[in-house]
């Protein structure tokens, strides 16, 4: 297709002069020099590419550099960056021309967006989780990379329509996995929604178009009820002489066919499609007063549903977000949810962090978004976090809703919907979280697994003996707790894999044999392991013994023979490298808190494999299914069916855990139970689930419930309990 250059010229510089005029604010002489330096930088670096459309590709910067400056409403450093985010990728420009240029700050944005775009593809997934987690550490240099990077990936889903059907429906999705949930924690809602409901327009194109249709066709009936809900408050909100104004909002689309997917109901079934706003001017310091001023006028003429109340103006969200949200009985008898919030507060809510960045400047007391960055990099910095894991733990918290809790000196804090008092420990620092031995909510003492509400007050109890169990993983909920605990376990493995590897040294040099490298493949090998970290973790814990030590040396009493039979035939000798890493076995399932082993099958219908998440489902004839999470029919059962549903878990059979009891007697000593908690806190792996101690005339009998790896584990403890004084005999029942 042939281009008139003129016509083409023309049509850049008017979208150049749109962008300067749709600017967020004015722009001094020095910001329209910068901008327009970066706008001919990016006209001449791009002048000989072009688009799929077939339109000049300096098009793409240009919007997003109009996106950047008015539905986000940045500066001119970030405008300018926007326009040159793919300069230093295709072109003849390299980043030192940019530094040169443009300086440090633009130069160090323009390098944090190509270093997203040039990530190697391996898989589809851990591609997208390394996308993912990489953007996230741009964090640690400045965020308006992530938000421009936002931006970016709004205006090619704006403009996707001249891509492939498959290009569609995978640009799509990854948009889904990684940009939107970003969009929504950095409280950039209007492009978050925007960026779903154009997700959906790809992916699923006929429950977009019959919403889009159903919305537009209610169009003129919610105007007609905002007309009627106003005229009937509008004289009392006047008398305060309020400057203010009223508007409707929709629900996305995207959040609708979410909501009728979850629920399984109709369109017409979708109670919350709409809600009315009510946005007033006001000074910072009387904010609060008025919003609670309006709600009282409101609750005047309209009945309110009080479990319905969400007030984000005394606390505001993790992202910044603040309102006052209140349900009422409207109009024609409609529950209808009003949103109640000051100007700055709006202004905040529609454009997210940058917004909120700008009204906190000259504020000295750090906001709930910056600390949820803090935390968010404090896990960042953790290198060995495999990409898939942290996405799909991190991504738990982008879309929760949030609780506000107490500190027991009443210090506010806030966390993720569904967190545990373990996650609150961790939240309030990771040491805490390591020595957590119980926690009190409301004074009342709970299991550390105990879900948290708003309003609760939270005491942590702590013990110098205290550590991680893998068992906190099934409940945890945060991101930050998850990582720590895992690493410690890790830590943990790795103080046990030294001790196995010098037992494992002694044993084979015992019997003549050295762990020499093909020695060592060998017995990985043969106890179908993964790397020697793996068998020496085995080994220190005593679930790889003499016994299976003796089993492997009985393999190899046809080595020789079996040796000339490769060689004869060529075959290749492999050699484990030696890896530090470890990995498990997934060859077990368990069910229940209890992690009871039961009889099971695996569905058809999702073909569970050793490691995938899963659940159980009782049938009909009491034989239990077990079933991925992500399976077909999982949302379908778990609604329909949710008293046959049973928690599972795929575990390492050579790390389970098993119950044993522990009986004592002997003489009662000052301090003695004390003694016998020291012994078996000092014991890894060893986990107290009941102690019940009584005493007679001097005398004792005591009974532990424990849960231990293994049964060298269980007669090391054993052992270390009847060195303590006044114990006279110890028993395993």
């Amino acid at each position: 297709m042939e281009v008139d250059e003129k016509i083409e010229n023309k049509l850049i510089a008017k979208e150049y002069k749109n962008l300067l005029r749709i600017s967020y604010r004015s722009l001094s002489e020095k910001d329209k020099k910068l901008i327009r330096i970066a706008f001919d930088t990016a006209v001449d670096a791009h002048k000989n590419q072009r688009r799929k459309s077939g339109e000049a590709y300096v098009f793409h910067p240009i919007g997003v550099a109009k996106i950047v400056a008015s539905q986000i409403g940045l500066d001119a450093t970030s405008i300018s960056a926007a326009l040159l985010h793919d300069v230093i990728e295709d072109t003849k420009y390299k980043l030192k021309d940019i530094e040169k240029i443009f300086g440090n700050k633009i130069s160090k944005i323009v390098e944090g967006l190509t270093k997203i775009s040039n990530l190697k593809k391996d898989t589809e997934i851990s591609f997208q989780a390394e996308n993912f987690r990489k953007m996230l550490l741009t964090l640690n240099d400045d965020i308006r990379v992530i938000i421009i990077k936002i931006a970016d990936r709004l205006h090619n889903m704006q403009t996707l329509d001249f891509m492939s059907e498959q290009k569609q429906l995978k640009i799509a999705s990854e948009t889904l996995y990684i940009y939107a949930p970003i969009a929504h924690r950095i409280g950039m809602y209007n492009i978050k929604n925007e960026l779903e409901d154009l997700s959906l327009r790809y992916t699923d194109n006929k429950s977009y178009l019959n919403i889009k249709n159903k919305i537009e066709e209610s169009k003129e009936e919610q105007e007609l009820y905002i007309k009627k809900f106003s005229r009937l408050i509008k004289k009392a909100i006047n008398k305060e002489k309020l400057k203010y104004f009223i508007q409707g909002r929709n629900k996305s689309i995207y959040s609708i066919h979410q909501k009728m997917q979850k629920q399984k109901i109709s369109y017409e079934n979708v109670f919350d499609k709409f809600a009315i706003r009510i946005v007033y001017k006001s000074s910072k310091k009387r904010e609060k007063f008025l919003a609670w001023k309006i709600y009282s006028i409101v609750t005047d003429y309209f009945t309110p549903n009080p479990t319905r109340l969400r007030d984000w103006i005394s606390s505001s969200k993790s992202n910044g977000y603040e309102s006052l949200h209140i349900t009422v009985l409207g109009p024609n008898n409609k529950w209808i949810e009003i949103q109640i919030r000051s100007e700055r507060m709006h202004e905040i809510a529609e454009k997210g962090y940058a917004a909120h960045y700008k009204y906190k400047q000259g504020e000295k007391k750090e906001s709930s978004f910056e600390n949820w960055l803090n935390r968010l990099k404090e896990v960042l910095e953790n290198k060995d976090l495999n990409a898939v894991d942290f996405v799909e733990d991190f991504k738990l918290n982008l879309y929760s809703d949030e609780i506000f809790v107490f500190t027991p000196k009443g210090e506010l804090k806030s966390l993720p919907s569904g967190s545990c008092a373990l996650d609150f420990a961790f939240h309030i620092h990771t040491e805490i979280g390591f020595k957590t031995r119980g926690a009190r909510i409301n004074g009342k003492l709970v299991p550390l697994s105990k879900i948290l509400k708003s309003g609760d007050q939270i005491e942590i109890i702590t013990s110098k003996n205290s550590k991680p169990s893998a068992n906190w993983l099934d409940f945890v909920k945060t991101s930050r707790a998850r990582v720590k605990i895992k690493n410690s376990l890790n830590d943990e493995k790795k103080i046990i894999a030294k001790e196995g590897e010098e037992i494992l040294k002694r044993k084979l040099n015992h019997l003549k044999i050295s762990l020499n490298k093909k020695n060592l493949s060998e017995l990985i090998k043969f106890f179908k392991l993964k790397s020697p970290a793996d068998l020496y973790f085995r080994v220190g814990f005593g679930s790889i013994d003499n016994k299976k030590i003796k089993e492997f040396l009985n393999s190899r009493n046809n080595k020789f023979i079996k040796y000339i039979k490769d060689k004869i035939t060529g075959k290749q000798i492999d050699f484990i490298d030696d890896s530090k890493s470890f990995s498990s076995n997934f060859d077990k399932i368990v069910f229940g808190l209890e992690k009871e082993e039961l009889p099971y099958s695996l569905s058809k219908c999702c073909n569970p494999i050793s490691g995938d998440k899963v659940f159980g489902f009782i049938s009909v004839n009491e034989n239990i299914k077990v079933h991925k999470l992500s399976c077909k029919n999982a949302i379908g059962l778990q609604s329909n069916f949710a008293y046959r549903i049973m928690p599972a878990y795929w575990i390492d059979s050579s790390e389970q855990e098993f119950g044993a009891i522990v009986k004592l007697s002997g003489i009662d000593t000052l301090g003695l139970v004390n003694q016998v908690t020291k012994v078996i806190s000092k014991n890894m792996s060893v986990n107290i689930k009941k102690i019940n101690f009584n005493t007679s005339e001097g005398l004792f009998i005591g009974e532990i419930n424990v849960f231990v790896k293994n049964n060298s584990t269980l007669e090391r403890l054993l052992k270390n309990l009847s060195k303590i004084n006044g114990i006279e005999k110890v028993t395993r029942e």
